[in-house]
């Protein structure tokens, strides 16, 4: 199943000129037809809720690309392009888990006697949760830890 980018353009103010920020503002997967409904869908929500202080606001749809132009009070126009594309590659993306070892074949040129270390086992660094490490959603420790301590003033 492929990985769909939703993407905003946005042209921006910057000193005394405009240059264009460009964000994936989420991904969607699934076919293009359902990423394309839910980028319509953003590209929408984002029109009805654009500052209310600019003068026009306009959605276009280009094909599979929507455009919204905003007009402020001082006859200038700013535009906010949203774009669905495919996610080939991801250098920040978590590596997915494997569940075969890289070296399944049996080696033809280990001798017999030969003895093999075994891989460490892996450590758990996480010590086990106690009632006073009760955390919010967020991760966020619901008691801190210096509340309670006498050394401090």
């Amino acid at each position: 199943m492929a990985t769909w980018g939703l993407i905003r353009e946005a042209s921006v103010k910057h000193w005394d000129s405009y240059i264009t920020e460009t964000h994936v503002f989420a991904y969607v997967e699934g076919t293009y037809e359902e990423a394309l409904v839910e980028l319509e869908r953003h590209a929408r929500h984002a029109m009805a809720h654009h500052p209310k202080k600019r003068k026009r606001r306009r959605l276009f749809r280009n094909g599979d690309d929507f455009l919204m132009v905003v007009d402020d009070a001082a006859w200038r126009s700013s535009g906010i392009r949203y774009t669905v594309a495919e996610l080939l590659e991801d250098t920040a993306a978590p590596a997915k888990p494997t569940h075969a070892r890289e070296d399944t074949r049996e080696s033809t040129d280990t001798r017999e006697g030969e003895a093999t270390e075994p891989e460490p086992e892996p450590v758990d660094t996480v010590p086990p949760a106690s009632p006073s490490d009760e955390r919010y959603p967020d991760g966020v420790p619901v008691r801190p830890k210096w509340l309670g301590r006498s050394d401090l003033p």
